[in-house]
């Protein structure tokens, strides 16, 4: 069985605190896991599939999507107090830092960089927001990407290969803390609703043994550094109820742009998921 953080390694350098991490609670749990090496741009979709996870960071949007025998095995909350304490996050929408930008409105008629047509943070939340904006005119002269992961979708923006990018909250608090050249190159310019935070899903039944080292995680001294440098106040296992909402908001999403044209010029791998 394995266990992966691969959604939230925005360097190496914090995958390599995530490895640590999640082989500390593996040994605290007793088991013996395999903390996988999956680096980008391996795209997530194979790693989702597998069946063999034990505690895999998953997007709460394709697992509320799957008829895959997968459940929650704990969810991460965030350490910054915009979260409230709760498995929680959000998209921030940037813009290049040096840009006359002062709202989303203002850039279309841009470039959109997005994520992958699989991702809430980096693709549906951004979509769900524009409807809003959406007429017989196309928003955006061009769709970049797919970029695939949070440090990608924030460079497109910051190298001028973009105008504008939906960034997975916590992807970009990480970035803020370990890079923050890069996030100094960009500007907020609007943030999407508050959803439940990607979630660390299991192939079958969750181990109890290894979701109780999880959320006991916290409390060993051992995982006290590696949790403040990944903004982690603890694991929780939420409702997953809270996920349930995907699918339908999915569907309204997709009817919408199925109607209206989001970009002037056709990107086919960042075509809305009608499967």
């Amino acid at each position: 069985m394995i266990v992966n953080a691969r959604m939230y390694s925005v360097t190496p350098a914090v995958g390599e605190l995530w490895q640590e991490l999640l082989a500390n609670v593996v040994r605290a749990s007793g088991g013996n896991h395999e903390v996988l090496d999956y680096p980008p741009p391996q795209p997530l979709g194979p790693l989702w599939a597998r069946d063999d996870k034990a505690a895999v960071f998953m997007c709460g949007l394709p697992w509320s999507l799957s008829d895959r025998d997968d459940d929650i095995l704990v969810a991460p909350v965030p350490s910054p107090e915009e979260y409230g304490g709760e498995p929680i996050y959000w998209s921030y929408l940037v813009v290049p830092a040096d840009s006359k930008y002062k709202s989303v409105r203002d850039t279309y008629g841009g470039r959109l960089a997005l994520t992958t047509n699989e991702s809430q943070s980096g693709y549906y939340a951004a979509l769900h927001m524009l409807m809003d904006s959406g007429g017989k005119e196309p928003l955006f002269s061009e769709l970049v990407g797919p970029t695939i992961t949070v440090p990608e979708n924030v460079k497109a923006v910051a190298e001028g290969r973009a105008d504008l990018a939906a960034i997975d909250s916590y992807g970009y608090d990480l970035l803020s803390r370990h890079v923050p050249e890069l996030v100094e190159r960009v500007r907020v310019v609007g943030t999407t609703e508050k959803t439940p935070i990607p979630i660390l899903s299991s192939s079958g039944s969750p181990s109890p043994e290894l979701r109780e080292a999880f959320l006991d995680a916290h409390n060993d001294s051992a995982n006290s550094e590696l949790m403040q440098e990944l903004l982690l106040d603890r694991f929780v296992v939420p409702d997953p109820e809270t996920y349930s909402p995907y699918p339908a908001r999915r569907a309204r999403v997709n009817a919408h742009w199925s109607m209206h044209r989001l970009s002037a010029t056709e990107n086919e791998a960042l075509a809305p998921n009608y499967g």
